[in-house]
């Protein structure tokens, strides 16, 4: 009975799983022995699809090294992830990978995993005032740079919008940190004026779409620019500025490199997205949590302060793209040439 209970819990919550959540407290005792080692994937979404890349990525990679995953995504509620990883801890997984929701009330998970003697990997998001293992990411400074840079370059003047995304994400912050890098020094010039400021609950594209209504409404449509902080947010801007007879005009950008995206590059409605390869971040963590599972020194470079302590951090590489580089996501097996260009006549396609 409790089994089925657990079963219809999970369910209920929309539990996403990979693998045979079944494992039995004497395997789990087992694995600590020299047996198989599980790692457990405690992610805020899969409702995304750059997410969804994420854990298949990253659970080949795991595979592939020896070792097997158990993912259970929360949907964006943060006491259901908190629940959920607490399943993982119970279910004695070596390591614990969290991809959070929210910064601050992912914090307990840490010291839960940590009393079962579990290390945790903060995945792409930072995870606030605990005492996290490792941190994985990108530079996620650099990426604000990229997107507000993209921007000016195509409207050195006049008044800029910032969507933001969600209040409740680190990374969200960090994205804002390096637009308003390159954004403020030139306020402070008087060659722009940022106009309008906002993150976007949960990431919501419709949020953004909200945000930039009230932007342009707010503005009378003097907008120049809108820096955005991912493609959906971008896509809820650029809803907005077609409503107006505006998209294509205004660059917007954006990031995460989602299809949809880049097919709006590829059309002319978005300037830019940024890229961080899925296959760098994913196969590099997979690695950490396997070394940390076996107690084997995890190599790391720099330090990302979270409130509390210096988390030992990877920090890889982002990169621009538009119109002109949209190749390097196809060369990647990102995404396919016939899915990039779908919306685009195909005596327009680039030549392979």
């Amino acid at each position: 009975m409790a089994a089925l209970w657990l079963t219809a819990s999970l369910a209920g919550c929309g539990v996403v799983s990979n693998g045979d959540n079944q494992k039995t407290e004497e395997t789990a005792a087992n694995t600590k022995d020299g047996g198989k080692i599980v790692i457990g994937m405690s992610m805020d979404t899969l409702k995304e699809e750059r997410w969804q890349k994420d854990r298949d990525i990253f659970t080949s990679k795991v595979e592939e090294l020896g070792g097997e995953v158990k993912v259970l995504a929360a949907n964006g509620d943060d006491a259901t992830q908190l629940s959920q990883a607490e399943q993982l801890i119970s279910q004695g997984v070596d390591v614990l990978v969290v991809i959070a929701h929210n910064a601050e009330a992912t914090a307990p998970i840490v010291e839960k995993a940590h009393k079962e003697g579990i290390k945790v990997i903060a995945y792409d998001r930072l995870i606030n005032n605990a005492e996290v293992d490792y941190y994985i990411s990108f530079d996620n400074v650099r990426v604000g740079e990229l997107q507000a840079q993209a921007v000016i370059d195509k409207a050195p003047k006049g008044n800029i919008v910032y969507i933001g995304g969600a209040d409740t994400d680190n990374n969200a912050h960090m994205f804002k940190e390096g637009a308003m890098n390159i954004l403020k020094p030139l306020e402070e010039k008087g060659d722009i004026k940022i106009v309008y400021d906002q993150f976007s609950k949960d990431w919501k594209p419709e949020e953004a779409l909200k945000n930039m209504e009230n932007a342009l409404t707010a503005n009378k449509n003097d907008v120049q620019g809108v820096v955005a902080a991912n493609d959906g947010t971008a896509g809820g801007s650029i809803q907005a500025l077609t409503a107006q007879g505006m998209a294509g005009k205004i660059p917007v950008s954006g990031q995460d490199a989602d299809l949809a995206a880049v097919q709006r590059i590829a059309e002319g409605t978005q300037l830019m997205t940024v890229y961080k390869p899925i296959n760098s971040i994913a196969t590099k963590a997979a690695e950490m949590a396997v070394a940390a599972a076996k107690g084997e020194t995890v190599s790391t470079e720099k330090t990302v302060n979270n409130g509390k302590i210096d988390v030992p951090s990877v920090l890889l590489d982002p990169l621009a793209v538009n119109k002109e580089n949209l190749d390097v996501l196809i060369k990647d097996g990102f995404h396919k040439l016939e899915d990039v260009y779908k919306n685009v006549p195909k005596d327009q396609w680039p030549k392979q």
